[in-house]
């Protein structure tokens, strides 16, 4: 533990002379603009933008037309991806700059990577398409811990468990059940799935999709009667089709409205 410690505060240490350092040299430029490498270092930066804002750029316009054509574009794969990953978060800050709620960004990039998705989708074998659920959706007062051992479930249907291990079972797919993302991400580096259809809210589904990039994940947004982590509920369809669209290689696209 000694050790871990002098490393982490070895590297805070270090970090904060870089940053110390970045000021000076920033400090000094300002201050000394008739030096000769003034002129280079703000053209280095000015350039560096220039690249960031044209791939950016590139990406954003893949992102509108896949949407919008419903067509893929395999040499702009990348790109959308730098660019989703670069702009989402400036998105959410915008958006609630609007008065636009966290929840309703992150479905709507549910949504845009659910169409992405369904547009790429391969066949995948059964015994490597991966059922991700959150234990929200087990009954508050359940004896039975499910999320280390999914078949602890006794299936008596007082909670939609048991409709995701009968299509499971319908479909030969794997079942798991996650605490939390920490967990979530374990269980999947542990199994390896080619596919994943993943039950959860839109902050977990949100940082799940970003996490797993770029395994193709089929986002469901569970369902919330009593509140969140409480007693959620989910759109088996919903959940059933996602799962055909991998088995079946073919487009399948989910709607994420949360409605029975």
């Amino acid at each position: 533990m000694r050790i871990r410690k002098r490393l982490f505060v070895s590297l805070l240490g270090i970090s904060l002379l870089v940053l110390t350092g970045m000021a000076v040299a920033a400090w000094h430029l300002v201050v000394n603009r008739d030096l000769p490498l003034y002129n280079m270092i703000l053209g280095i930066l000015g350039g560096f933008l220039l690249v960031v804002t044209v791939v950016v750029g590139l990406g954003l316009a893949g992102l509108v037309l896949t949407l919008w054509r419903d067509k893929t574009y395999p040499s702009l794969q990348n790109l959308m991806l730098v660019t989703t990953n670069l702009l989402f978060p400036v998105a959410l800050v915008l958006g609630r700059a609007v008065g636009i709620s966290v929840d309703t960004i992150k479905s709507s990039f549910i949504e845009v990577n659910n169409q992405l998705v369904g547009m790429r989708i391969r066949h995948v074998p059964p015994e490597e398409v991966l059922i991700l659920a959150p234990h929200c959706l087990q009954d508050s007062g359940c004896k039975y811990k499910i999320t280390l051992d999914v078949h602890n479930c006794r299936r008596c249907g007082r909670c939609p468990v048991n409709d995701l291990h009968n299509i499971a079972d319908k479909y030969q797919v794997k079942l798991v059940i996650a605490t939390g993302g920490t967990l979530a991400r374990r269980l999947v580096q542990q199994i390896r799935p080619r596919a994943i259809v993943a039950i959860a809210c839109e902050r977990d589904l949100t940082s799940g999709i970003q996490d797993t990039n770029p395994l193709p994940v089929l986002g469901v947004l569970n369902i919330r009667p009593e509140g969140p982590c409480f007693n959620t509920n989910v759109n088996l369809g919903k959940v059933e089709e996602a799962v055909k669209s991998f088995l079946a290689g073919s487009r399948r696209p989910v709607d994420l409205r949360d409605t029975l």
